[in-house]
């Protein structure tokens, strides 16, 4: 008895994850651009992100006529059999390693390659800001790795990571696409959003979509996070301007939206009154957590039964270098330790791509049979060892990589089994 409020909300959240599913989204979008028409000459496919393995697999099976192409996604998130004509490239994430150096190149070499015949697909999703490196001139890949972990860890929001991410790379912010159309090859992106608001720019840090050069506001993210910048590295990113490129059809495939969506008409279905916490939240996780408890409180006292689902992507503050938890089971323990005691309440929370933060869990889940009490989650959250309490509770989320990437996913249900 104790499981089925657990298992009913994992059903609610794998639907969610459906809903984005490369093989749902992609093929209309392909057919609706012509994209399986084969062109003139090839069809070159370059692609980057947690999804980009998926997102291939599926566009190679709707193309005609001669392929080639690389893509670049996390350890463990490729496809199980080959993809005719693609390499696929696996690489480190959140911290770019050789690999991520490697796929750097070969796309590159790639995108060199496209002529006025040819036709270039991207397929961004999340986590190809790391997964996809080519540091610009005047930076070392050893200075941009050092970077990123500091940036990774300081809880500044993704959007401020990637705003660096594009002034240290040579092909982030449109580089890649401006190499790929300099000869007037036909470009097409395709999207899937990780990013609060949906800007396809920041997706992946936007590898094939031009974005302002803004050297000063990237220079002081990094001043603000406490990152010494030297006159090498400022004169590096002030010149690092990408060429300017026409504008080409760009599609947003897949959103956190879409799944909230799809979780919010699954749990209608079974007589839930849904509430809209928001689909584009960011901020500390833990003190998100906590004014949601103050919300499913109120939520309580009203009676019924109600379902608090909310997206976005949150962000936790590193305290120590060997805490093990992401950023949906800060926001859980915070929930947990701020409930009253005794009420109705169970919640689960989860990243989409089955991956929070850097362990092996998609998310975490409290309930009937998987509490610990509030001095537990505070202990755990103050040395940032979230993963550690929802593993001794039996309220980590295994998924394993799902293969698609449209942020968290977050239900709290108010009401009696």
């Amino acid at each position: 008895m104790n499981n089925q409020r657990k298992q009913q909300l994992t059903g609610y959240f794998l639907a969610g994850v459906a809903a984005a599913s490369p093989a749902i989204v992609l093929p209309p979008a392909l057919r609706a651009d012509g994209a399986t028409l084969a062109p003139a000459g090839r069809t070159i496919v370059l692609g980057y992100g947690k999804a980009a393995a998926e997102m291939a697999a599926v566009t190679r099976q709707h193309l005609s006529g001669p392929v080639l192409g690389a893509v670049v996604t996390r350890y463990g998130h490729g496809v199980p059999a080959a993809i005719p004509d693609i390499t696929v490239i696996e690489a480190a994430h959140p911290a770019p390693d050789t690999q991520s150096l490697t796929a750097g190149a070969q796309l590159l070499a790639l995108a060199t390659e496209a002529g006025p015949d040819d036709r270039v697909i991207f397929l961004a999703s999340g986590g190809g800001s790391a997964l996809l490196c080519a540091p610009a001139d005047g930076i070392e890949f050893a200075e941009k790795q050092a970077i990123n972990r500091h940036l990774v860890r300081s809880g500044v929001p993704i959007e401020q990571i990637n705003l660096v991410r594009r002034h240290l790379s040579q092909i982030k912010g449109g580089g890649l696409a401006a190499v790929a159309g300099m000869r007037g090859a036909q470009l097409l992106t395709y999207v899937i959003s990780d990013v609060a608001g949906d800007d396809p720019a920041l997706v992946a840090s936007g590898p094939s979509i031009a974005s302002d050069h803004t050297p000063d506001a990237a220079i002081a993210v990094l001043e603000a996070t406490g990152w010494p910048i030297s006159a090498e590295l400022a004169e590096a990113i002030r010149a690092n301007r990408k060429p300017g490129m026409a504008p080409y059809p760009v599609r947003t495939v897949a959103t956190n939206a879409d799944a909230l969506r799809a979780v919010a008409d699954k749990a209608r279905g079974d007589g839930w009154d849904i509430v809209d916490l928001g689909g584009a939240l960011i901020g500390d996780a833990a003190e998100t957590g906590r004014a949601h408890a103050a919300l499913a409180a109120q939520y309580a006292a009203r009676g019924g039964r109600h379902l608090l689902l909310s997206g976005g992507e949150l962000t936790v503050k590193v305290r120590a270098a060997d805490g093990r938890g992401g950023p949906n089971l800060e926001y859980l323990a915070a929930l947990m330790a701020a409930l009253p005691p005794g009420l109705p309440i169970a919640a689960l929370a989860g990243d989409s791509d089955g991956i929070d933060g850097s362990e092996d869990n998609a998310g975490g889940y409290f309930g009937p049979g998987h509490f610990a009490t509030p001095d537990r989650c505070e202990a755990a959250l103050q040395v940032n060892r979230s993963y550690d309490l929802f593993s001794e509770t039996g309220g980590l989320i295994l998924t394993g990589p799902t293969r698609t990437n449209v942020n968290d996913i977050r239900l709290i249900a108010v009401g009696a089994e």
